[in-house]
């Protein structure tokens, strides 16, 4: 039964709610054509827990790549093995600077209602990760940052340690769907942060275990002109930043720089709170992405200015119930 995608059409009828049937009917019919789609996740997404939605549209092949802020890649797997340990603050919006110091006090995280436990998370999974980045740089290899989870994943190790349901981590469909999943600036992010630190710790000798952002996106260009050989992939982003303007520039990229014949990408949605200003990237309309390369006029295109842990499990629950 497609109970929320018909709660959708009868009642999102008008003005910004439009545009989210719009963005979801045009996201089914793209891949009705063939086409493939990539999601390009920002902010703090994991933590909301939009794997329990994007799982499932991962393991029914709705999404075929993700370009991902490290800190979505690796808060996935924290809650995975530490969601119990997770404390949700309700009040968060009249929490004082004391309420603030007491929280980090007891090595909780906030991200705006819930707290990441620093020790049952984050240190439980650089223990881990430590040991491969070492194996990594004995054996004189690198890899990319998902591709040091997808190890993790393969050995079995985390298993007994699952404290959330498993069908609600994206990374582990993903693993499981052997996607590519591009991090730009990983060094941002909390691993990011360890595996400097335990180089300067000694812990590791250098810092060439990790691939590089520039490698990242020269394997984006062989997954783009893949996945684009009939028809090009579509572009659905959450949120701003670096995650979407990564990999949303690997089309003029290749057209521009490299010359070499590029399909435009063939769809375009943003959900984003951010106010439209072309003098931000986050809030620029998608028109202004034709003048840069990266979309044609004829390109689908969608804006849905909300909340996106409201709006984006709707979509995707509209898209699995076509």
């Amino acid at each position: 039964m497609a109970a929320i995608k018909k709660f959708i059409q009868t009642h999102y009828r008008h003005f910004n709610a439009a545009v989210v049937v719009d963005a979801a009917e045009a996201y089914v019919r793209h891949l009705r054509r063939g086409g493939k789609m990539l999601l390009a996740l920002a902010g703090a997404m994991s933590t909301a827990e939009l794997g329990i939605s994007l799982a499932e549209m991962i393991r029914r092949n709705k999404i075929h790549a993700v370009s991902t802020t490290g800190a979505n890649l690796e808060e996935d797997i924290f809650n995975l093995v530490a969601h119990k340990h997770y404390k949700r603050i309700p009040n968060y919006r009249t929490l004082s600077a004391a309420d603030e110091l007491r929280l980090y006090n007891r090595k909780l995280n906030r991200v705006t209602d819930t707290c990441i436990p620093e020790e049952a998370a984050m240190r439980k999974i650089e223990r881990h990760i430590l040991k491969l980045w070492q194996q990594a740089e004995n054996q004189g290899k690198s890899y990319f940052p998902y591709e040091f989870f997808y190890q993790l994943l393969d050995a079995g190790t985390l298993t007994r340690e699952y404290e959330a349901d498993p069908n609600h981590s994206w990374v582990l469909a993903a693993w499981k769907k052997r996607l590519p999943i591009y991090t730009p600036g990983w060094e941002d992010s909390t691993l990011g942060n360890f595996f400097v630190a335990n180089r300067r710790k000694g812990l590791l000798r250098t810092l060439d275990a990790v691939r590089s952002g520039p490698e990242q996106m020269d394997r984006l260009i062989d997954w783009y002109l893949k996945n684009s050989r009939k028809r090009p992939p579509g572009f659905f982003q959450i949120g701003g930043g670096i995650a979407g303007d990564f990999s949303i520039c690997v089309v003029p990229l290749i057209e521009q720089d490299l010359r070499k014949p590029c399909k435009k990408w063939g769809y375009f949605a943003q959900i984003s709170d951010s106010t439209t200003s072309y003098g931000s990237y986050s809030g620029a309309h998608p028109n202004e992405k034709i003048t840069w390369g990266k979309l044609a006029p004829s390109t689908p295109k969608f804006i849905i200015e909300s909340d996106a842990s409201i709006v984006a499990p709707l979509i995707f629950q509209y898209v699995l119930e076509s």
